[in-house]
């Protein structure tokens, strides 16, 4: 390679990869459950069935799940984020925060877990600076709960948006901050500058849904995270429900379809001033590349931040 491989922004790039939370169990030599926080989890083979984890050699648990007999692979629903902290941290008894039960190898099950994979070791394979651990699953439970998630280093809550859509009315204004190569996609007007939105989330076939707006415009769109929750303060009241996303740019924009600069978007001419505000917001959040989820209503609220792990990373196992 001609240039000088820049770990920090490898690091940066696979943390793009949104992914689920595990924590990785197992019994010590001395009978003492042990375990780290790792989201490098993945399915293998359906049959025979087989996953895998990785861990660092330079975790303290390196050694004992190394050379373990069996593991167990916990899933962790979103109200999980203290145990996931914990367990990717240098606490001395990590066990003492959660309920768990044996598992069919012996392995710790943790309670509350929305899938575990109880496995004998079928195989360790070295590869870098981390211990591939293949698991031939034993025994798994799951249930319906929602999945604690993680993206860019900070803990994401995929429930948060699906509630949100859940719990409005027909008529709520559902609407996206689309984003492509650092330009966002506004629609113009005669008042000016407005982002997508419409009646609902709804379907193509809905010309009034947020969709339906994205079809007829021929806007290929893909809608993320939750970015803000708010209802109309006074007496007549509506909720709006935003998005961040991306889109793939438009062959044309005759159809009213401006693509602005991130850096330009606070001299556009934005007539509700909760559009401004948030944009602001969103402008940011971009520059620091940490973003959270508004929630209150068009005159007061709360940003509520993903939740970031403490020193420790949650990628890796370092801590065993």
């Amino acid at each position: 390679m001609g240039a000088a491989f820049d770990n920090g922004e490898f690091r940066r790039a696979l943390g793009s990869f949104l992914t689920g939370v595990t924590i990785v169990t197992t019994i010590g030599p001395e009978g003492e459950p042990r375990g780290f926080t790792a989201n490098s989890f993945t399915s293998v083979s359906l049959d025979p069935p087989l996953v895998l984890v990785c861990i660092a050699h330079k975790a303290l648990g390196h050694p004992v799940f190394a050379t373990a007999k069996s593991f167990a692979i916990n899933v962790l629903n979103e109200d999980q984020k203290a145990a996931s902290g914990i367990f990717a941290s240098k606490a001395s008894d990590k066990f003492a925060s959660v309920g768990w039960q044996p598992g069919r190898t012996g392995s710790p099950v943790l309670d509350g877990s929305v899938a575990s994979f109880d496995c004998d070791m079928e195989r360790l394979v070295e590869a870098g600076d981390h211990s591939i651990l293949i698991g031939r699953v034993r025994d798994f439970e799951h249930n319906s709960a929602q999945p604690l998630g993680y993206c860019r280093g900070a803990y994401v809550a995929p429930g948060l948006s699906q509630d949100a859509l859940a719990a409005t009315q027909p008529g709520t204004d559902v609407g996206a901050i689309l984003e492509n190569g650092g330009r966002i996609l506004f629609l113009e007007t005669a008042d000016g500058f407005e982002l997508p939105r419409g009646r609902g989330l709804g379907s193509a076939g809905d010309d009034k849904s947020l969709r339906g707006l994205l079809a007829a415009k021929a806007i290929e769109a893909q809608l993320g995270f939750l970015f803000a929750v708010w209802d109309d303060a006074g007496p007549v009241s509506r909720t709006h429900v935003y998005y961040r996303g991306t889109f793939d740019v438009p062959a044309s924009s005759d159809r009213g379809i401006r693509l602005i600069e991130i850096d330009a978007i606070e001299r556009l001419k934005i007539a509700d001033p909760a559009i401004r505000s948030m944009l602001s917001r969103y402008v940011r959040e971009c520059s620091v590349d940490a973003f959270g989820v508004y929630v209150g209503n068009n005159v007061e609220g709360e940003v509520r931040p993903l939740a970031r792990p403490s020193a420790s990373t949650v990628n890796t196992g370092d801590h065993g």
